[in-house]
């Protein structure tokens, strides 16, 4: 074993057994901060048993004892059954935190499990060694006898510590090791260096690194050794950790919900006064919005009060109060170090079905509720008999065009006060940047407003004002009624009854809303003008006087630039309430004579005078003439040559204000109209509505939190990979989720929620930004948005962020493309099979089949196949793809090859991986280990007669005993787990006895029926 391990060259050093160097040692490799200090492996031999007639199924137990009076757990291996000379793949590793010296006592107790099935089990035999001991060897290596309890002999065990003589060559002299405090060796290191050569490391710690830490804790490590087909071993150190995300998050996430939900109410409550019809729709929506709003608040409360463990425990799951959080969210971390001495790092997320428990499953799940929702919004709106019919792609318009103006308008706000600071500073080329930009922005506004929805919609709004009910009063109230309907593309609205009217163009005309946005557009024109007028001033002025004076008469003649329409009619922002509900022939001659109030400039004698309605010229371009005849009486005088500091400034401050002001009355109106026709949608099915959205978040936020992990854990590992990083800012990151329920039941109704959430993700994009400091608050994701799209931003170390190419500097939104997978593989899914319906599953696994091929498409059309992964595999990736296919395709019972190559194509993508089942425990542990197995197998030789052995030794004693140890206590956390013998036969155990699995599934079966028969 030593032999083997000494041989190997080129491979680094996991623990230093030489003597001189035992402080060292004992302190650990600041370069890799997950090497242990010190590890060995174990072998047993000649064991005696008392019953002669059956050899024994043992284990060894570790315990330590430094300077405490009692002994402590440390950690045990996995059972090898029927052998008197059992040798085990699983190592004892002290890490960092374990706190040995050279004084430390070690206890080996070897078990008899006589009984696997019933947990039975007697000592024995027990020897004693200490760290000393076994590092002052020469070989490393020490032969114990064991003695039972009455000091008899039962046989021999073995140990060997792991060395490499590769830090031979590292050794400082004795006479230079650094003082010791409390018998461990202290260096001091600069911090800075060990950051800077981690940057570009293939493998980022858990436990150690900075960016890492922040996010994740309770770090739980095994270490094992196994056998490869070439005679040589692997390393295998597999970890699991909790993380601070799975309260994080949520908390982010239902203060985004919070304040969008309000933002609501207030844009509801801001529609101004509506008629009585109206006016009681709004009411229902903003009572129900309300109560949604009190729900929202006691939850954000309930997860900033809440004090425990850092993940939610699978009995917790229907926890109203923690209902956002995800069950069992866990990262689990497998290292191998192969032949050739470098690291392969393979993660995954592990994370129970993110589904509403606590909501209950009776009445199905998401996919089923919404299509039913969307079958009672139509048949609400037949038989309404006041009621707006849209089409869907209405309603997403309306969406996009709120949240267009909301972003547009803001932008618009800050280059214009650019624009002025500018002006002040006299800046040339500032002002023409920041006006190009300016013009952008502002036209990109006026093109979202200029459309026949928000035209029509306003016509809506006009038509519930109380004005205009009052002014279509007919003798029978209960004969008439306005109907608003969508046929096909256009919205009209209609006065139907006794006294039927032709339409609402009666009294407002579309010209009215072309007006506003013409009045911004044109207002845009002036400004244009008028920079152009400095700026070429500025140039003549650099000239001559004479010449300046000469040229600018001449610019004054200059065509305009700018948007050529001629007609503009001003409407004052001040009363633009007032004039949205007057008469057409009063609107336009009011506001054609009126200007904004910031610019009440008289025109000049040399102006035209305003022509009749409608209006030719409008007071923006006399205004325009205005300012220029002003500013050209001081052409060619050196009073005017020499121009003041705040001449630019005092120019174009009314055009300006001007501008914004318009441009404020363009986008409250139209945002005004979207609102209204959002809640004319809405109103019918709100609290239908309302109840499947909170059911929505609530499994949203469960995988989002998951996808959030699974993305930093990426990220970090591959800061290294240029491949990945330009695969990850071209077509995005492959999330591909697996999932182990059935289709049978609430697990049923589970799948239909975690389906709609993963999907969901498709919304979610991340950037990548710079953290303001190393501190661990100021690392953490931070969520912005809302439900039509959310942002993470993953802030990272200045060394780490360096490290990124310049796409993903510059702010790049990197999108999602999430697939799910599921295969039910539990006895629930062999009734489904045989009574029960398999279609969601079927449909789910298609869904994701064509989303997967789509993205690998993308992949091929733009980046080269450089950029994903190497593989020992001989199969390529259309082949993998194409057995995909089949197979999903082959409507086969547990057809368990879709999930190991689908993640095996994930893996190959660049893909972050999730394995999920109902409380990610039982199902998940099976199929982590499983794939733990053979990803070691296949693609890093162990050797196949040892592939069971191994899976036990993983599933018994590996990390993910630990989860259902934590789901046990409930309240354990990871970094205090001590494995017990009494704790070993869990349920993942149990499960790996036939006879005891087939009595498992019987008594199953007789209890559902039993339940059936009295339910």
């Amino acid at each position: 074993m030593s032999e083997r391990g000494r041989g190997q060259r080129g491979q680094r050093p996991w623990s230093v057994c030489t003597s001189e160097m035992l402080g060292l040692a004992l302190a650990g490799n600041g370069l890799d901060p997950d090497e242990p200090v010190l590890e060995f492996s174990l072998a047993c031999s000649d064991l005696i048993t008392p019953s002669l007639d059956r050899k024994p199924n043992t284990f060894v137990a570790v315990s330590c004892n430094t300077s405490e009076p009692f002994w402590t757990k440390h950690a045990q291996t996995e059972i090898i059954e029927g052998t008197s000379n059992p040798i085990f793949l699983s190592s004892i590793a002290f890490f960092q935190d374990s706190h040995i010296n050279q004084q430390t006592q070690v206890k080996l107790s070897v078990y008899d499990v006589k009984d696997r099935s019933q947990g039975t089990m007697y000592l024995l035999g027990s020897a004693l060694f200490t760290v000393k001991e076994l590092l002052q060897d020469k070989d490393h290596k020490l032969h114990l006898t064991l003695r039972s309890a009455e000091n008899e002999r039962v046989g021999t065990i073995t140990l060997v510590a792991w060395q490499m003589e590769e830090r031979r060559d590292q050794r400082t002299p004795v006479s230079r090791l650094p003082d010791t405090i409390n018998g461990r060796t202290v260096l001091s290191v600069d911090e800075s260096l060990t950051e800077s050569l981690g940057v570009r490391a293939k493998y980022a710690s858990l436990c150690k690194d900075t960016f890492l830490r922040s996010a994740f804790g309770g770090t739980m490590s095994r270490m094992y050794r196994f056998p490869t087909t070439d005679g040589n071993n692997l390393r295998i150190l597999e970890q699991m950790a909790e993380s601070v995300l799975s309260l994080n998050v949520p908390r982010q996430f239902v203060k985004l919900l919070l304040e969008e939900d309000t933002a609501r109410v207030i844009e509801l409550e801001e529609l101004g006064e509506l008629s009585p019809c109206w006016e009681s729709l709004r009411r229902q929506i903003v009572t129900q919005y309300q109560t949604i709003i009190l729900t929202y608040q006691d939850t954000l409360n309930n997860l900033h009060n809440y004090k425990g463990p850092s993940f939610k425990a699978s009995s917790l799951k229907a926890e109203r109060k923690l209902e956002f959080m995800p069950t069992n969210l866990h990262v689990q971390r497998m290292r191998v170090q192969d032949v050739s001495g470098f690291d392969h790092t393979y993660d995954l997320v592990t994370i129970g079905a993110p589904a509403a428990h606590c909501q209950g499953f009776k009445s199905s799940g998401l996919r089923k509720l919404i299509q039913k929702f969307e079958e009672a919004k139509k048949i609400s709106a037949l038989s309404s008999s006041q009621s707006i019919v849209y089409i869907p792609q209405d309603i997403v318009r309306a969406k996009e065009i709120i949240a267009h103006i909301n972003t547009l308008k803001t932008q618009v706000s800050y280059y214009t006060e650019r624009l002025s600071r500018a002006a002040k500073e006299r800046s040339s080329n500032g002002l023409e940047r920041t006006l190009a930009i300016l013009a952008d922005k502002t036209r990109q506004l006026v093109t979202v407003c200029d459309c026949k929805l928000l035209a029509s919609a306003i016509q809506a709004l006009n038509a519930a004002r109380p004005e205009y009910i009052a002014s279509k009063v007919s003798p029978s109230a209960d004969a008439e009624q306005v109907v608003l309907r969508n046929d096909q593309d256009t919205l009209l609205a209609k006065w139907s009854g006794s006294n039927s009217r032709t339409s609402l163009h009666v009294d407002w005309h579309e010209e009215e809303w072309e007006k506003v946005w013409l009045n911004v557009d044109k207002s845009l024109e002036c400004i244009i003008q008028r920079v152009d007028k400095l700026l070429q001033k500025e140039r003549l002025h650099s000239d001559s006087s004479e010449d300046m004076a000469q040229n600018d008469q001449q610019g004054g003649s200059t065509p305009k630039k700018g948007n050529e329409r001629t007609r503009a009619f001003w409407i004052n922002p001040a009363s633009a309430e007032d004039s949205s509900s007057s008469s057409s022939s009063s609107s336009s001659s009011s506001s054609s004579s009126s200007l904004p109030s910031s610019q009440h400039v008289q025109p000049s004698s040399s102006s035209s005078p305003p022509s009749p309605t409608p209006p030719s010229s409008s007071s923006l371009p006399v205004a325009c003439h205005a300012g220029s005849n002003r500013n050209s009486a001081n052409y060619g005088s050196p009073a005017g040559d020499e121009a003041s500091a705040g001449e630019w400034s005092e120019a174009l401050y009314p055009l300006l204000t001007t501008l914004t002001e318009c441009v404020a009355m363009m986008s409250d109106k139209a945002k005004k109209s979207m609102v209204f026709l959002l809640m004319q949608d809405s109103a019918p099915t709100i609290a239908l509505d309302l109840s499947l959205q909170y059911r929505r978040d609530v499994v949203f936020c469960q995988t989002l939190t998951a996808l959030i992990c699974g993305f930093i854990l990426k990220l970090r590992n591959c800061l290294r990979d240029d491949g990945f990083l330009r695969q990850l800012y071209t077509i995005g990151l492959l999330a591909q989720f697996e999932s182990l329920l059935s289709t049978y039941g609430e697990e049923l109704a589970m799948l239909e929620d975690m389906s709609v959430g993963i999907n969901d993700l498709r919304n979610v994009t991340f950037k990548v930004t710079q953290a303001s400091s190393s501190s661990a608050p100021d690392m953490l994701p931070v969520i912005t948005g809302n439900r039509d799209g959310f942002n993470v931003r993953i802030p990272l170390p200045g060394t780490l962020f360096d490290a990124l190419p310049r796409e993903i500097q510059n702010g790049m939104l990197l999108r999602v493309q999430p697939v799910l997978f599921n295969v039910g593989i539990n006895e629930q899914q062999t009734l489904a099979e045989k009574f029960g319906d398999t279609s969601l599953q079927e449909i789910i696994n298609l869904e994701s089949l064509a989303r997967l091929n789509s993205y690998y498409e993308q992949f091929k059309e733009v980046l080269p196949d450089d950029c994903l992964p190497r593989s020992r595999s001989q199969t390529c990736l259309p082949e993998l793809l194409r057995f995909l296919g089949q197979n999903v395709h082959a409507r086969k019972n547990k057809n368990v090859d879709i999930l190991w190559q689908a993640a095996e194509i994930c893996r190959r993508l660049n893909g972050v991986r999730f394995t999920s089942c109902k409380s990610a425990k039982d199902r998940t542990a099976m199929s982590v280990t499983l794939e733990q197995c053979l990803i070691l197998q296949h693609e890093h030789g162990m050797a196949p007669q040892v592939f069971t052995q191994a899976l036990d030794c993983m599933r018994s004693i590996g990390t993910r005993e630990g989860v259902t140890q934590k789901n046990l206590s409930g309240v354990l956390p990871v970094r205090d787990l001590r494995l017990d013998p009494t704790l070993l036969y869990s349920l993942p155990l149990l499960a790996l006895s036939p006879n005891l699995l087939f009595v498992w599934l019987f008594l199953s079966v007789a209890f559902l029926l039993a339940k059936l028969r009295y339910s």
